[in-house]
């Protein structure tokens, strides 16, 4: 990929896992946010790590200039034979030269993608207070909830206790059977003598 690409990608990769997380938790959109800017500054930050291990790559040379060649001192009539140690000394300095400027010509290719991951770090850590203070609410915001809750079932039981307690002595008062020494008002021809 090339530069370019390699940008389009970050925001394109943590848009979409906005998009995707965002439908997928909607609830938790703050942690949403907060992951999708620190996967914005790890891809760019890995960007940033591959064009400095590659820099040798034409993909990060702004001109396309072509690398520098020494000249052959071998060829050189009677004491180009001579000359075979420095032509080998020449190549391997140019050989340093074309890799310092490839690397001069990659590092604000890697520094852009650094500095990008950078800044996407300095946001996520007002958005990483932002997203544990929504959730340290949100947490306060259910155990108030849930101890109201308690404290309602807890009257609930007192009060079915209350009305368990009246209809069971309400039952053994309304429903005892009074004893035969007790009938006193009956008609006299219904008392049965034995």
């Amino acid at each position: 990929m090339s530069r370019d690409e390699l940008r389009i990608f970050s925001w394109v990769a943590a848009t979409v896992f906005a998009l995707v997380a965002g439908v997928w938790r909607p609830r938790r959109l703050h942690w949403t946010a907060l992951g999708s800017v620190l996967l914005f500054a790890a891809l760019n930050a890995g960007a940033g790590i591959y064009v400095l291990n590659h820099f040798g790559d034409s993909r990060w040379s702004a001109g396309g200039e072509p690398p520098l060649s020494a000249p052959s001192f071998s060829g050189t009539p009677v004491v180009g034979q001579f000359l075979g140690p420095l032509d080998s000394a020449l190549n391997g300095v140019v050989g340093g030269v074309n890799e310092f400027l490839a690397f001069k010509q990659a590092l604000p290719v890697a520094l852009d993608f650094l500095a990008a991951s950078g800044w996407a770090l300095l946001v996520s850590f007002p958005l990483a207070i932002l997203a544990a203070s929504v959730s340290y609410a949100v947490a306060r915001r259910r155990t108030a909830d849930f101890e109201k809750y308690r404290a309602t079932v807890d009257q609930l039981k007192d009060e079915l206790e209350q009305i368990k307690r009246q209809i069971s002595s309400g039952n053994s008062v309304g429903t005892a059977l009074p004893a035969e020494d007790e009938v006193t008002d009956v008609p006299p021809g219904l008392t049965h003598r034995g």
